[in-house]
């Protein structure tokens, strides 16, 4: 019995010991599964960091390669041409839609009973037969009217809707037919020089260039015809689109995705670049767009919209201010040039630390020279209320000059002898113009302000130690002398900005006496028309 008794258990046992290294197994191949699918989804983890990695990372590349099409990506592109304005109205197809499909008129064959046959007629079937048509003939006559009914509301809804579409293209085609007209007139009127509609072309041209996201779009515009020239102020894109990143690095041991600081090195020179090419561009889309014998010159400034990080104040510093010669610029190999070396060939006056917004005096302050002089002014100058300056004594002259520059801060006046005998002045102010004692000097002329008179300055400055100059005309002046008088600290007003100073300064309207012919070709050289004795 005991014997038995042992057997028993040892077989109990035996199954238990079996069945528990069966669980063992089946738990080591449980938990050698579990580690490889770890492993693989570890695997699978990193492929994707890896992938994320490269992602990020050609994003950034394609956003600096996009930056630096930004030049070259304008001079594959056909300049802009004001036929792209042009509306066209094409002629639509009618389509009716439900109202072009007829329904199915009822058939009579759909309602006529069956005749009857030989026997049916013998017992009474031809009675029947005719009961059933008389009200066959009923239903398909009401169907029938129905369908009329529905067809002619559906004929006179297609007239209607055909009527429509004639009308709505006819408009189109009228209201495009006026817009086109228009524009023949902006057209002709831009062709001939005329100021205004030149405003409006160049806006246009401006408008039209695609530039990537994140650039801002505004821009002035201000064309001088009696310089033949465009300036433009234009708003240049902020820091911000250079990337601060160059590229993405994943970091196994810790699972993460780091992003690679561009050095500030680069960032700089990224920057300046990206503004060179940008005043590059747009001087190149006003010369390939515009009439030569319009538009001789550009003058392109270029401001940054930022925050003074000295005041905290919003500030607008001019980085960029390039005026350039149309026969020069067109010389130029854009396709091939360096955007820095190329703006320093063409003068241009170009922050030396633009990423840190140190601001440039433009050639050209665009606040002021969008003030045009008006046309046949000597011709209803006697006839107007207001002062002609060309009529005041030297004297009056003088003290309206010096007026003017007392309201618009000039702490000290004191005149000075000229050997040209014109009206000149010393002035003091920390803030007029570029500050510092400055020597002014007045000119009651009537034709261009040559060269020769702004070289005169310069050694009146000499003469008195003067920090800066400025030359007041009641007429105008030619480029050469504006480009000078940038270079020798000489502010320059004409007769249109002089006017303007006085009715915002003095209150008082006044006509500067004269306008500049309307095709002037700028000679530096040439100083016409001064107004005999009289002139200061």
């Amino acid at each position: 019995m005991v014997q038995r008794g042992r057997g028993y258990r040892s077989d109990w046992e035996r199954q238990l010991v079996a069945q528990q290294r069966q669980e063992e197994a089946a738990r080591r191949v449980a938990d050698r599964q579990a580690r490889e699918q770890a492993k693989l989804a570890k695997e699978h983890h990193v492929v994707n960091q890896r992938r994320s990695e490269k992602t990020k990372t050609a994003a950034v590349v394609a956003q600096i390669a996009v930056l630096d099409d930004v030049l070259p990506s304008a001079l594959r592109q056909r300049p802009f041409s004001v036929n792209q304005l042009e509306a066209v109205v094409s002629q639509p197809a009618f389509y009716p839609g439900r109202l072009g499909v007829s329904a199915i008129a009822p058939s009579w064959l759909s309602y006529a009973p069956v005749e009857p046959g030989g026997f049916s007629r013998l017992f009474g079937g031809m009675s029947r037969y005719q009961r059933k048509l008389a009200t066959a003939r009923v239903l398909w006559q009401a169907a029938k009217a129905r369908y009329d009914q529905s067809e002619a509301i559906r004929l006179r809804e297609l007239a209607a809707a055909r009527a429509e579409h004639i009308r709505k293209v006819a408009k189109a085609q009228t209201e495009a037919a006026a817009y086109n007209a228009d524009l023949a007139i902006r057209r002709a009127a831009f062709s001939a020089g005329d100021a205004e509609a030149m405003d409006w072309f160049v806006g246009q041209i401006l408008d039209a260039s695609q530039y990537p996201y994140g650039f801002p779009k505004q821009h002035q515009v201000a064309y001088r015809p009696e310089n033949r020239d465009v300036v433009v102020e234009f708003e240049l894109p902020g820091q911000q689109l250079i990337p601060a990143v160059c590229e993405y690095r994943y970091i196994k041991t810790r699972d993460a995705i780091d992003p690679v600081a561009r050095p500030n090195g680069e960032v700089k020179r990224r920057y300046a670049h990206l503004i060179a090419c940008v005043a590059l561009r747009t001087l190149y889309e006003i010369f390939a767009a515009t009439p030569p014998e319009v538009v001789e010159a550009v003058v392109f400034n270029g401001r940054v919209s930022t925050i003074d990080r000295a005041t905290g104040k919003k500030a607008r510093p001019h980085l960029i201010s390039v005026e350039a010669e149309r026969l020069a610029f067109t010389d130029l190999v854009l396709a091939e040039v360096d955007p820095a070396a190329c703006l320093k060939h063409l003068n241009a006056l170009v922050s030396p630390n633009p990423f840190d917004m140190e601001a440039v005096e433009p050639f050209i302050d665009f606040d002021l020279k969008r003030f045009r002089f008006v046309d046949d002014l000597d011709a209803i100058a006697d006839l107007d209320s207001r002062r002609n300056l060309l009529k005041l004594t030297p004297t009056e002259f003088e003290h309206l000059v010096k007026d003017l520059f007392v309201a618009m801060g000039a702490e000290a006046w004191r005149t000075v002898p000229s050997k040209d005998g014109g009206v000149d002045a010393v002035a003091a102010s920390k803030n007029l113009f570029f500050g510092g004692v400055c020597l002014i000097q007045a000119k009651r002329w009537t034709g261009v302000v040559g060269l020769e008179a702004v070289h005169a300055l310069t050694g009146v400055m000499a003469d008195h130690n003067a920090t800066t100059g400025v030359l007041v005309a009641t007429s105008w002046f030619g480029r050469a002398s504006e480009q000078f008088a940038q270079r020798n600290r000489i502010t320059l007003i004409n007769g249109a900005e002089l006017k303007h100073l006085i009715k915002e300064h003095l209150g008082r309207d006044v006509i500067p006496g004269t306008s500049p012919p309307r095709r002037l070709r700028a000679s530096d050289n040439i100083q016409s028309g001064k107004v005999g004795p009289a002139a200061s």
